[in-house]
C-alpha cells in the first residue's frame, strides 16, 4: 500500500509503537496523523469430504475448465463458520455435518487471505447454483490429479488427505 485509503497522501514508513514495543515499520500517513495497515480480501476454502471420507468435491467456475475447491468472501458480519455453511450452501445445496479449520495461506494475486476447511458433507446430492460450471465427486487420488496444478486448492487438499489420512483407518 503506497498511498491512504482516506485522503490519497503517500504514505511513509514510520516505527509504530504498541504499549511501549515496536510493531515494526508501518505506513503511516503524515495528513491523518495515522498508521494505515495493510488491509486485505478474507475468504473460506473447503475440500468438502462425502460421509465416509472416500470421496471430494471439486467444482469448475467461470469457464476455466479447471477443478478446484468451493470458496467465497467473507461478508460483513459474518464469521468464518457462517461463511463456510452459507457458501456451501449456495454453491452447491449441500449441508456440512462437520468441518475442521485445516490451513489459511495469503494469495497475492486478489489481496486475499484465504482460511481453508475439511467439510464433511451431509449428502452427496450436489444442486449447483448459476456460480458453478461443474461439479464432481471423485475418490481422493483421482481428486488429487484432477485438481488444478501447482495451486492454493492443490495444496490445501493435499493437506486435507494426508491429516484425514492419519485419523480414517
Amino acid at each position: 500500500m503506497k498511498y491512504c485509503w482516506e485522503c490519497g497522501n503517500k504514505l511513509i514508513l514510520k516505527e509504530c509503537f504498541n504499549c511501549s514495543e515496536s510493531e515494526g515499520l508501518v505506513p503511516y500517513c503524515e495528513k491523518c496523523d495515522t498508521f494505515r495497515f495493510p488491509i486485505f480480501n478474507t475468504a473460506v476454502s473447503m475440500v468438502v469430504f462425502n460421509k465416509d471420507f472416500s470421496k471430494s468435491l471439486l467444482i469448475q467456475q467461470y469457464n476455466r475448465g479447471v477443478y478446484g475447491l468451493v470458496a467465497g468472501y467473507v461478508e460483513k458480519g459474518e464469521n468464518l463458520s457462517q461463511t463456510l455453511i452459507r457458501e456451501l450452501k449456495e454453491e452447491t445445496n449441500l449441508n456440512a455435518i462437520s468441518f475442521k479449520f485445516n490451513e489459511s495461506k495469503y494469495f497475492d494475486k486478489t489481496n486475499t487471505l484465504m482460511c481453508n476447511f475439511m467439510v464433511q458433507a451431509e449428502s452427496e446430492d450436489i444442486k449447483t447454483n448459476s456460480e458453478i460450471d461443474e461439479a464432481h465427486w471423485f475418490d481422493i487420488s483421482t481428486a488429487c490429479k484432477n485438481v488444478y496444478p501447482n495451486s492454493l486448492a492443490g495444496y490445501f487438499l493435499d493437506l486435507a488427505v494426508e491429516k484425514i489420512s492419519k485419523i480414517q483407518p
